[in-house]
């Protein structure tokens, strides 16, 4: 019996020999000059490059003009009013229209927003030309338009009807006032903080305290009777801590 008899070798045709395997080489577009390249590596490094030179002077504008800082947080400071990144304020300004707001909330927030990039979505399978003119694909052209029209016209609109002074006052960090006095605590507890703010600055609904130099006699008064659009009637605590906060406000300045 000789060795290796009975025995079968079975190869595989789909695995090509060593000397027959070609070199990964991209295909030749030069049939198609300056309409299209070869992913990798032409087109990935060309997208790695204009990457980097975009993240470097992004890098070097933060450094230049670092992001203003406001004071820090408060919640019981009621009166602030926050105002969004400019990339959302278009949606901010939604939110104050009628049938946006109040009741209507969730329209604004939801519905509204929902219609408008669910349309966007849809584009693209609406008109499904195989043209790449704008003037050839009249929806998906006028979709887009009308999203850009809207997002710049509310953007516009937001910027213009805010109150910049005044939101420059509720986010400025102030030094040197001191809260752990009996004034400060009664403007608390009386509920001032509320439109005048934390760090007695103002809002949009209440004036400037700090550094007005009210005397204590004018304070009080308007604490009791009201002055323009603050109501009569507001401060609700005795005689002898209504003297001690108009004493406080009339002297109070920042460092």
């Amino acid at each position: 019996m000789h060795r290796g008899k009975g025995m079968k070798f079975v190869g595989d045709s789909r695995v090509l020999a060593p000397s027959e395997r070609k070199p990964m080489i991209p295909k030749d577009y030069s049939e198609y000059p300056g309409k299209t390249e070869a992913f990798w590596p032409n087109f990935l490094l060309k997208e790695w490059l204009v990457g980097a030179v975009f993240l470097v002077g992004f890098l070097c504008l933060t450094v230049a003009h670092p992001s203003p800082l406001e004071r820090i947080a408060d919640p019981t400071d009621t009166g602030y009013i926050p105002l969004p990144d400019w990339y959302f304020l278009f949606l901010y300004q939604l939110l104050k229209y009628s049938y946006a707001s109040g009741p209507y909330t969730v329209v604004g927030a939801m519905v509204i927003p929902g219609l408008a990039f669910g349309a966007l979505l849809l584009a693209p399978f609406i008109d499904r030309g195989p043209e790449r003119r704008p003037s050839k694909r009249p929806a998906a052209t006028a979709f887009m338009l009308l999203a850009i029209a809207s997002i710049f016209f509310l953007t516009y609109q937001s910027v213009a009807t805010h109150d910049w002074e005044a939101a420059k006052r509720q986010g400025e960090i102030v030094q040197g006032i001191d809260k752990d006095v009996e004034g400060y605590k009664i403007y608390e507890a009386q509920g001032c903080i509320g439109c005048h703010g934390g760090e007695l600055q103002g809002t949009a609904m209440g004036a400037k305290l700090i550094d007005q130099g009210f005397p204590a006699d004018h304070v009080a008064d308007v604490a009791k009777n009201g002055f323009k659009n603050m109501p009569a009637g507001v401060f609700k605590g005795t005689d002898e801590e209504l003297k001690k906060l108009s004493e406080y406000i009339s002297t109070l300045k920042s460092e």
